[in-house]
């Protein structure tokens, strides 16, 4: 059974949206309006602030979820239904997503470092790449969601998806640490030869007109890109929530939770990622887990893994690579200056 079905909360996925580009529109149009660089200051408070946004969602949400589950028919006439219970396991969904999401965004990082420095981006340009970037991620992730709902019924979906989280997972666990080369890129290839691409970046536009004819900057090339592997991306992780909670409305919060501080957790990390070399490790366990998770963990256990246990493990496995990255690096600061 869902518990928060379309036809039934569609105001609420409406408000939400209407909030999120609220939320957006102010961010570009008031606090970002001017093109500057993002120092490690503001990305950390703004980090923050989003994080904290989360937060406080969850805590409404579980509020409104337990007066809806206690005084609603729906869900008082289901024998042995627990309204507080079934409130915070609702809240606790919406956290793992959130921590799961927002795990796996340290690939789109990584992925940011490499396009900026391949086209050449200034950093005072780069929050307006990584703005328009994350909107049409949102509208991606809105799509792939609502499919992932109605495909996420049929069992064996579930179990291709769970065994791809697997595959996916083993080899970034075994993948090299090279960096990323887009010269060859098949992306890159295809689309310099799709656009008349201007060979200079023209200020924050992105499409410039000269001698009559329209070109655009690299700063189109490098969005175009970001929206193109942040689709791939979300080939892992929509099904990774939705490992998680079958409910498409606790999928949809939790994930564009996440992606709204997505830019400003780039603009704090980029800098020391080098300092987290073993991280992917942690990240391809947790690819892992919730893969297993998908194709026996939650049968075994009676259908529903519990998410107490999830978000605990989850949390182990980050918290580990990034605990034991940052000791690794110290020992070799230490060889360094010793």
């Amino acid at each position: 059974m869902i518990l928060f079905p379309f036809y039934e909360y569609w105001w609420f996925y409406l408000g939400f949206t209407v909030f999120v580009l609220g939320v957006l529109a102010l961010d570009l149009g008031v606090f970002h309006k001017k093109a500057h660089e993002v120092s490690f200051k503001e990305a950390s408070i703004w980090t923050t602030i989003w994080i904290g946004m989360a937060f406080v969602f969850n805590y409404l949400f579980y509020l409104y979820a337990h007066y809806r589950f206690s005084t609603h028919e729906r869900y008082t006439s289901i024998p042995g239904f627990d309204p507080d219970l079934q409130a915070k396991t609702s809240a606790l969904e919406f956290l793992t997503g959130f921590v799961v999401e927002k795990s796996l965004a340290v690939d789109n990082i990584f992925v940011f470092a490499v396009v900026f420095a391949y086209f050449g981006i200034p950093k005072m340009y780069q929050h307006r790449v990584l703005f328009w970037g994350i909107l049409g991620a949102l509208i991606f992730r809105a799509i792939f969601i609502a499919m992932g709902s109605v495909l996420m019924q049929y069992k064996w979906i579930v179990i291709f998806f769970g065994a791809l989280l697997i595959l996916t997972g083993i080899k970034m666990f075994f993948a090299g640490t090279k960096p990323q080369n887009l010269e060859n890129n098949f992306i890159v290839r295809q689309l310099k030869k799709i656009f008349r691409v201007h060979p200079h970046i023209e200020g924050q536009s992105f499409f410039i007109k000269k001698d009559a004819l329209t070109y655009v900057t690299p700063l189109f090339l490098a969005l175009i890109f970001l929206e193109l592997s942040d689709i791939i991306f979300a080939v892992d992780s929509v099904p990774a929530i939705f490992a998680l909670t079958k409910e498409p409305l606790i999928v949809f919060t939790s994930n564009i939770f996440a992606i709204l501080g997505l830019r400003s957790m780039y603009f704090m990390l980029a800098g020391v990622m080098d300092r987290f070399a073993y991280i992917k490790y942690g990240l391809a366990s947790v690819l892992i887990f919730v893969g297993l998770k998908m194709v026996w963990l939650n049968e075994a256990f009676g259908g529903k893994f519990p998410i107490g246990w999830s978000l605990g493990i989850i949390a182990t496995l980050i918290g580990g690579s990034v605990a034991v990255s940052i000791v690794i690096d110290r020992r070799k600061q230490k060889a360094v200056f010793s």
